[in-house]
């Protein structure tokens, strides 16, 4: 984000009289610059400058000492006002809000009675009047408003009454985090002079303070640092306010005042875009080094956070790289409280330098230490802009600090050429669609600061960027720049012809045929982060060395509680059933279709493929192989009530049948019949848990109740019940056994009941499966509806009660059709499990 006051803005680019902060706005929006927001005064007066002209200490009976003030504000008498700073004197000029004022908070100001006196306004702190966080004392006027009359506009002398403009900066146009470069934009948008207030460079000639670049670390192919330009300023009162135009600009780009050196340094970088660092000379040894990190070396930052470094990091040190070697500062990051100023510096050594955006944001990121320096240098500062940006530092210390420059200056230049590139002219109309002349697109690129060799007639050019620009590398960067700068309302419109295909695949039509019946069952479809953290693999019970718990770990996780990618589509679900339900969604049901990701080989490494030219077919095989096996899977889970209570009707809470019911639901979509069997394996109950298996016997999923463990660890309610299945080899099953229409009966079917006491241990999807073998091809369905247990039939048994359906697409069944049919399922039952018809 850059704030852009109007008043500064219009010091370096033509600002009509009369332009609003909406057409500064609209100006940005114009050139590619997205508009953040417009700060509007919060102050309404009157707010006036007074002269303090008695003040009178009262002891409270409260213990605290108030001051019963008589203040000039221009009036034919003066006011009198309560107030309980102690900070300021007779004589002193500060601002007073009169009665009918409005402060920031809204904060309307009125006469009233307190301590036993009419208070007839207020004599304001910084915070009070909004430009600052001090409220321990009000805000003296100082010498720099002598001039000032009593009783005129304080707003308008403080620059309170100033409207600013903010934008959103893009990470590749980083020039625009200065008055500098917005400057630049808004001459490009209007067409008004740019005067660049980088233009005065430092004296070259003898030896400043000696300053060395040792960055010859081979593993890095770019420099850490190719300019260092440093001065000297003695004697100067370091720790004094800065003056009041610099306060407050600092405030309207939302930064606060500190002291006069650091606001310095804060203001150039603000102006120009140049970050800067001031150093305590008595606490800095010659010669400055700028080097790699030593592993293990450690620095304590200003913000007084010890950190410990590696060899990828750059620092400032100030001696070689022997046993008395120090680190300075985190070179563009933050520096350290060894060499800060403080309020005894007098004597300060500046530093400008241009330091290599990668190496930055690696250290930036690996600390999450992110300041205005780096983010400055992450997106690409002017490495010619150095050099300015220390004089004016200087010359505004000098100005308001006193003290003495040292000539010269050093300037330490190990920059490289800036290469130019070929630039086919007729690129920008095969880009844009647009006829742009070839004058027209040269005086773009030259306005924006590009060096065009070649005449117009030419069909390439050679185009060097300018040094502000490091984000135009190729030909397609000057075809946005031109589009940019002519207006994108210029290029026309044409919708694209949709290219004739053949639909759907398969597989494609399998999933959305998933996501909608689950959604015609009720559940509402999520997606949820695929990342996890060790502490799931406990909570879903999986043991130690179960396969699941084998997760691929990311390198730059998002967060660092969770590391891995899911190995299960549970692992991330359940927590979004937790959400709900602790929000007062007690009634849930909800599912998710994604990717889990199981590692590769552990030696398995993806080569890097070349950049100029295409990888071939073993090449890409290759990377395929080192790729992570991600399949596609499919779960849901349920909690509460699966159909409501309504009048005259119980409610049916969700069990783990719903889950499994569900499951299979899901595979008869595809056209696949599932086996349900009992199984263990968590995070289900181990005695409500079913295996869901394809005709081949492949286990595809399991569905049912979640392990009580399970449902503790992860807050949710009692008998949750899930399910998940392998989507991948519910596809897979289906071009393997493509799915056959069955011719339809318009014969009538003949049905009958079936009760079968078994074992105990048996399964009834075992005894299903008898069933429907033994009765041979006229079975057409088999269903379970009814368990029973209890002493009519013994111990360790169960009676199981089975609905049949039959039908012969020929004719219509006798009833010696259905005996015979009966007669075979039970004996079935008999001989695989023993089973015999309940009487």
């Amino acid at each position: 984000m850059t704030r852009i006051p109007l008043t500064w803005l219009a010091e370096y680019v033509d600002v009509a009289p009369g332009t609003t902060a909406e057409d500064v706005a609209n100006s940005l929006v114009a050139v590619g610059l997205e508009e953040e927001a417009i700060h509007r005064p919060e102050l309404t007066g009157p707010i006036v400058v007074g002269k303090v002209l008695t003040l009178e200490p009262e002891p409270q009976k409260n213990g605290k000492t108030i001051n019963w003030c008589l203040v000039d504000v221009g009036e034919s008498q003066p006011r009198g006002i309560v107030c309980g700073a102690h900070n300021f004197q007779p004589g002193d000029h500060v601002v007073v809000a009169l009665p009918g004022s409005v402060l920031p908070g809204p904060f309307p100001i009125s006469a009233r009675k307190t301590y036993g006196h009419v208070s007839d306004g207020m004599i304001c702190s910084v915070r009070e009047l909004g430009i600052g966080d001090d409220h321990e004392g009000i805000l003296v006027l100082g010498e720099e408003f002598s001039d000032a009359p009593i009783g005129s506009d304080a707003l308008q002398l403080l620059g309170l009454n100033e409207e600013v403009v903010e934008v959103d900066v893009t990470p590749d146009r980083g020039y625009c985090l200065s008055m500098r470069g917005i400057a630049r934009e808004y001459a490009h948008a209007t067409g008004g002079t740019f005067t660049d207030p980088a233009r005065v460079e430092l004296p070259r000639t003898g030896a400043g303070f000696e300053v060395q670049i040792a960055d010859n670390n081979p593993l890095h192919a770019t420099p850490g640092c190719d300019r260092f330009v440093a001065q000297i300023v003695r004697g100067v009162r370091a720790a004094q306010p800065s003056p009041a135009f610099m306060q407050r600009r600092l405030n309207q780009a939302g930064m606060r005042p500190i002291s006069l050196a650091v606001d310095v340094t804060n203001y150039v970088m603000l102006e120009l875009g140049q970050p800067l660092h001031a150093y305590d000379l008595a606490k800095v040894a010659e010669p400055i080094v700028v080097r790699r990190a030593k592993p293990g070396e450690q620095v304590t930052t200003i913000d007084a956070v010890e950190r410990t470094l590696n060899d990828e990091d750059l620092v400032i040190s100030d001696s070689p790289q022997g046993p008395g070697s120090r680190v300075l500062g985190l070179a563009g990051v933050m520096g350290g409280m060894g060499s800060e100023v403080t309020p005894a510096t007098t004597d300060i050594l500046i530093e400008g330098a241009h330091f290599d955006a990668v190496t930055v944001a690696r250290t930036s990121r690996r600390f999450r230490l992110h300041s205005e320096a780096s983010k400055r240098f992450e997106r690409g500062v002017d490495h010619n802009l150095a050099p300015a940006a220390v004089q004016r530092t200087v010359e505004l210390l000098v100005e308001y600090g006193g003290g003495t420059a040292d000539q010269p200056a050093t300037d330490l230049d190990q920059r490289p050429a800036t290469p130019g590139f070929e630039f086919e002219v007729d690129l920008v109309r095969r880009v844009t669609g647009v006829g742009y002349t070839a004058g027209q697109i040269r005086t773009i690129l030259e306005d924006i600061g590009a060096e065009v060799q070649g005449s117009n007639d030419s069909r390439t050019w050679l185009v060097t960027a300018p040094s502000w620009r490091p984000d135009l590398v190729c030909a397609v960067d000057l075809v946005e720049e031109v589009a940019r700068l002519r207006g994108y309302d210029e290029i026309p419109s044409q919708l694209p012809l949709a290219p004739p295909g053949q639909g759907l695949t398969s597989a494609q039509r399998s999933r959305r045929s998933i996501s909608q019946t689950l959604a015609e069952s009720g559940l509402n479809e999520v997606l949820s982060y695929p990342f996890i953290g060790p502490d799931i693999f406990d909570a879903l019970q999986y043991p130690q060395d179960d396969s699941r718990r084998q997760a691929l770990r990311i390198l730059n996780p998002l967060r660092e509680e969770q590391p891995f990618m899911r190995t299960s589509v549970l692992a991330t679900l359940l927590p979004v059933l937790r959400r709900n339900v602790g929000r007062g969604l007690t009634d849930a049901a909800v599912f998710e279709v994604g990717m889990v990701t199981h590692p590769a080989r552990e030696d398995a490494i993806a080569p890097i493929p070349p950049l100029a030219q295409y990888p071939d077919e073993k090449l890409i095989a290759e990377i395929e192989r080192a790729l992570p096996h991600q399949p596609l899977a499919v779960a849901g889970a349920l909690t509460g009530y699966r159909r409501l209570p309504s009048p005259g009707l119980p409610g049916q809470p969700a069990t783990w049948r719903d889950a499994v019911a569900l499951a299979v639901q899901v595979a008869q979509v595809l056209g696949l019949e599932l086996t349900v069997s009992a199984a263990e394996h968590p995070p289900w109950h181990p005695g409500r848990c079913a295996a869901l298996s394809l005709t081949t016997g492949e286990v595809v999923g399991y569905a049912g109740e979640l392990h009580p463990k399970t449902v503790d660890a992860l807050e949710l309610p009692e008998r949750t019940a899930a399910f998940e299945l392998s989507v991948d080899a519910l596809i897979a099953a289906i071009s393997t056994q493509p799915v056959r229409a069955m011719p339809i009966s318009t014969y009538p079917a003949g049905k009958e009941d079936l009760a079968l006491v078994v074992p105990e241990e048996v399964a009834a999807a075992d005894v299903q499966a008898a069933i429907r073998d033994g009765a041979g091809p006229l079975i057409e369905d088999v269903r379970l509806f009814d368990v029973y247990r209890g002493p009519q039939i013994g111990s360790e048994k169960k009676s199981l009660a089975f609905a049949l359906r039959y039908r012969a697409g020929d004719r219509t069944l006798t009833a010696a059709d259905l005996e015979k049919a009966r007669q075979g399922a039970i004996a079935a039952a008999a001989e695989g499990f023993g089973a015999q018809l309940r009487s």
